[in-house]
């Protein structure tokens, strides 16, 4: 029986990482792979590293996590912003790899018909540390700063030609939805983003400062309304499997040497979903 296996966070330039990519291998011909954003920083690297992995498994299904849309002065690749990612959609649909802007595959192998939705949706500080009060962004920006908690998104990704982050955010989720809508009524579907689409799993962060840069209040519910058999998500770096409505939530990131280290279980690059 095929298998749908899904990664996230390889963070392949990372000393103590590389290695797990020979470790990212099918059981079958037909096994699928969820890639969940986060491989590198340069695209290049990016591309080469989802190539591998397409040369193994039957389906590769690859959504942006921030570090792709990332622009560092270290890359050859200078595009910036939706640019970038619309370069990266690009040279991934050279190497066969599928993106948020392709159709929506079927798994064929489920009883009943599920669709696999790779979602780019950014965020937009919708979720607070705090959320009961509420803060305003500028307030809750300055505490994120004073607690030393600032993503480097800050500084590397660009949300050109969109005015900010949160308006590149809410072009994609109007753009989003008007795919998810698509799905046949009778398919289940498998939701999958780098950022988690409900805000529960950001629940252990160590700094709850973070969670500004995690997700969208206005996903919270698209569990429920599109079906999902399961949702997949990465960039926390906190692997694990929890449950709400029902749904089954999986985070499958693989993390930095320094996070996996300190696991009883170790490194876990690659994970069972289906």
């Amino acid at each position: 029986m095929p298998n749908l296996y899904a990664t996230s966070d390889l963070h392949i330039t990372h000393q103590g990482n590389e290695a797990f990519l020979d470790r990212i291998t099918p059981q079958n011909a037909d096994d699928w792979l969820i890639v969940a954003g986060d491989v590198a920083e340069r695209m290049q690297t990016v591309i080469d590293t989802l190539a591998t992995l397409r040369e193994r498994f039957a389906t590769v299904v690859w959504v942006p996590g921030n570090h792709e849309l990332w622009t560092t002065a270290q890359d050859p690749d200078q595009h910036r912003g939706e640019e970038r990612y619309l370069e990266l959609v690009r040279r991934c649909r050279g190497i066969d790899v599928l993106t948020p802007e392709d159709t929506y595959p079927v798994w064929p192998h489920a009883e009943k018909p599920l669709t696999v939705a790779p979602l780019f949706v950014l965020y937009d500080y919708s979720w607070r540390a705090a959320p009961a009060e509420r803060v305003p962004l500028t307030e809750a920006l300055r505490q994120a700063r004073e607690a030393g908690i600032v993503c480097t998104d800050e500084y590397l990704l660009h949300p050109d030609p969109h005015p900010s982050r949160q308006e590149w955010c809410a072009r994609r989720l109007e753009y989003t939805e008007k795919r998810l809508a698509e799905v046949p009524s009778d398919h289940r579907t498998v939701l999958v983003s780098h950022w988690p689409l409900h805000r529960h799993p950001t629940e252990p962060l160590i700094y709850p400062e973070f969670v500004l840069w995690c997700g969208t209040e206005e996903t919270a519910d698209w569990h429920v309304r599109y079906r999902a058999e399961l949702a997949v998500y990465g960039h926390l770096h906190i692997p694990r499997t929890t449950e709400v409505d029902g749904v089954r939530f999986e985070e499958v990131s693989l993390g930095y040497p320094r996070e996996w280290r300190r696991r009883a279980r170790g490194a876990i690059p690659l994970r069972k979903v289906l």
